[in-house]
Formats: C-alpha cells, sequence, structure tokens
C-alpha cells in the first residue's frame, strides 16, 4: 500500500515480501553505528522484525516506518514513517537508508513529505525525534525540517542519553516556507 510520494520516492507499507531489503539494511554501516544491531541475519529474523514491528504499528496505531522506493527504478533504498515509543509523549521521526543512497535529498524529501502528510490529517499536533549525541547527519537533517532541540532522554534498558528534538504543525510550516 502507498503511503505517500514526492516527485522521486514513494513511500509504501513493508510486507514480509521485504525481509531481504530488510536484512541488507538493519546490517549497514550507519544502521549499526547509530541505530544498532538488531540482530537480523535471517530471511526468519527479518520476517518476524517486520511482523512485530512496521506491519503489527500499522494496524495498532495506523502509522509506521515504512519502505523508501526510488521511482525510476522501483528499487527500495530506505525506511521512514512514525513509530509509537512507550516512553515518549508523542509519535517519534525514524528513517534511514541504505549507504548507496545517502547525501542525494532523498531523506529530507520523504520525511517531509511524511511530516506535511501526519500534520495535514491531524493525526499529530507534535512529532518528536531521537538520536545519539554523534549523528550529526541526522541532526542536521532534523533542524532543516524544522525540529528544535528539547532536552534528552534515556532509552529504556540502556543507560544511553539520546538528544531529543520536537517539531510542532507551526514550526514545520514556518520552517517549509523559508
Amino acid at each position: 500500500m502507498v503511503i505517500t510520494e514526492s516527485s522521486r520516492l514513494r513511500l509504501e507499507q513493508f510486507t514480509v515480501a521485504d525481509s531481504s531489503f530488510i536484512i541488507a539494511l538493519l546490517n549497514s554501516e550507519g544502521w549499526l553505528a547509530y541505530i544498532g544491531d538488531r540482530n537480523v541475519r535471517t530471511e526468519e529474523q527479518a520476517c518476524a522484525y517486520l511482523e512485530q514491528g512496521p506491519i503489527q504499528s500499522y494496524s495498532r496505531h495506523g502509522f509506521g516506518l515504512s519502505k523508501v522506493v526510488l521511482k525510476a527504478s522501483e528499487t527500495p533504498v530506505g525506511m521512514c514513517g512514525l513509530v509509537r515509543r512507550d516512553f515518549l509523549a508523542h509519535a517519534d521521526l525514524g528513517f534511514a537508508f541504505l549507504p548507496a543512497h545517502m547525501g542525494q535529498g532523498y531523506a529530507f524529501e520523504i520525511a517531509a513529505r511524511t511530516l506535511e502528510q501526519s500534520f495535514a490529517t491531524g493525526t499529530h499536533d507534535v512529532i518528536l525525534a531521537i538520536t545519539l549525541p554523534n549523528n550529526t547527519a541526522c541532526i542536521r537533517l532534523l533542524l532543516k525540517l524544522g525540529f528544535k532541540r528539547d532536552g534528552t532522554v534515556v532509552y529504556p534498558g540502556t543507560e544511553e542519553a539520546l538528544e531529543l528534538y520536537r517539531l510542532t504543525h507551526d514550526d514545520f510550516y514556518g520552517q517549509m516556507r523559508s
């Protein structure tokens, strides 16, 4: 199911048929460095990750992480979407791309469409984002989208402090107009 699209990209709900792509993405250098090892190495583990993560989120919350596809070639290049975490007051924006497809503006393009759609439907009035303090590329993108730093939060089960960013409807549309 197509969620949204931009001039170059389409955002589609994941299915278990995306398991090979998920293995590649979750074991890419950037994912391992900035998101963490999810121990997804086999098709079976990838299917379980998809079923218990994004697919379950679609039915439970009406949103979730979804597959980013290049429209011209039908190539999956990353994921983007909103995640509902128990330890955050609002949904947060997540995104990740395969290394070969980073630095081409795809993350901004699809994240902006995702945020625009989320705010336009009225489902969210505030969207959060969390990131490691040393993930400068992520932080630059969040600021470009209009997010403002809002302190830190410790990810449950770890002692790792993540930077917390907040975006309101007004901040997003103000940033997109400038």
